[in-house]
């Protein structure tokens, strides 16, 4: 893209801010999008955002296309183990995985406030860019928008993404059946927990981090061993528990876990209880939940392990026949609690 300078002069990244005319097309716009947001999502063989149109027109798609839309509303924008820009690729670029998509192609609409620094404008785009590049996308599409001081909270983005499903690939949230294994890729509760201790200040002797990472690479990885998987889901807002119950409905079926085979973190689980909090209910943005037939349980499980991003993948339970759809959870005690599905969010703002 041509740079594109009003009166001579480029951006002052580091000090300057956002105001109203970056986002009113005009050619302080412009210079916005060459000098801010072109360096870094421009980057190797993307002709598409390249052309500068009103649309990017892609070659076409040799599979099944799939489609999905996600906006990103956290606060604050930057938190430890990821920021608002990583978590607005990695949201979409998961969502298309679960269906068992490559992900192809995202695009970003920027909702700025007036006064936010330009500063923490370039560092998400710079991680924005780093997390596309680690996921093998593209950004070839945006637009920005700006509103009055105190109108927005300083960044929202609303991403869309595309890819396509490969021909026997068939993953649906109403394919689990009674007898199946349920699995998590790993420990929950990180990114829900690391977004709280930024909010409260809190420091933690074992600091948390959010799991913020892109799940395509492990998806593959598990279809390649796995051709018998029915479903996967991504436990972002309202946890595992909230996904399970929905997965539940989908399916008309239930799900009966184990407690004791939950995988969290020592350092998660304290500040739950400081916090009077269940981990089953806080969001993760690098996990995922997979349900396969019994007999290839274990299998799954060690090619999981195999992977970076599935190295403490367990299974946790099976599916089970319910006509209520209820996930009924084995306890450390032995006894059986109901895990249900809550009507809001136990820490909203969180994705």
């Amino acid at each position: 893209m041509k740079r594109i300078r009003i009166d001579g002069r480029p951006l002052d990244l580091r000090n300057g801010r956002i105001d109203l005319t970056h986002g009113a097309g005009g050619r302080a716009t412009a210079q916005l999008v060459a000098e801010l947001f072109a360096p870094h999502f421009d980057r190797g063989e993307n002709i598409w955002l390249r052309q500068g149109n009103d649309q990017a027109i892609m070659p076409p798609l040799n599979g099944r296309l799939a489609f999905s839309t996600d906006c990103h509303v956290v606060t604050p924008l930057f938190f430890p183990g990821g920021d608002i820009g990583t978590l607005a690729v990695n949201g979409t670029v998961n969502d298309l995985a679960m269906g068992g998509a490559k992900p192809l192609y995202l695009s970003a609409g920027f909702i700025l406030e007036e006064g936010l620094p330009l500063a923490d404008l370039l560092r998400v785009a710079q991680s924005m860019a780093r997390a596309a590049a680690i996921a093998g996308v593209y950004l070839v599409a945006g637009d920005t928008k700006v509103v009055e001081r105190g109108k927005a909270d300083g960044l929202f983005i609303t991403t869309a993404g595309v890819g396509v499903v490969p021909d026997g690939v068939e993953l649906d949230g109403a394919r689990a059946q009674p007898g199946d294994a349920v699995i998590v890729s790993g420990y929950l509760g990180d990114h829900g927990m690391a977004i709280l201790s930024q909010r409260e200040a809190l420091g933690f002797d074992s600091p948390i981090e959010s799991d913020c990472a892109a799940l395509n690479g492990l998806v593959a990885h598990m279809l390649e061993h796995c051709p018998s998987l029915r479903l996967l889901r991504d436990p972002t807002r309202g946890g595992l528990a909230n996904t399970l119950n929905e997965l539940c409905q989908q399916s008309s079926a239930g799900m009966r876990i184990d407690e004791a085979a939950l995988p969290v973190r020592p350092a998660v689980r304290a500040a739950c209880e400081f916090f009077g909090l269940d981990p089953l209910y806080l969001a993760n943005e690098g996990k995922l939940v997979a349900v396969c037939a019994a007999e290839d349980a274990a299998g799954l499980v060690r090619a999981m392990q195999s992977h970076p991003l599935g190295r403490e993948a367990t299974q946790i339970g099976e599916v089970c026949t319910d006509t209520h759809g209820f996930v009924r959870m084995t306890t450390n005690f032995g006894g059986e609690r109901l895990l249900d599905w809550l009507h809001g969010e136990m820490l909203p703002r969180i994705c």
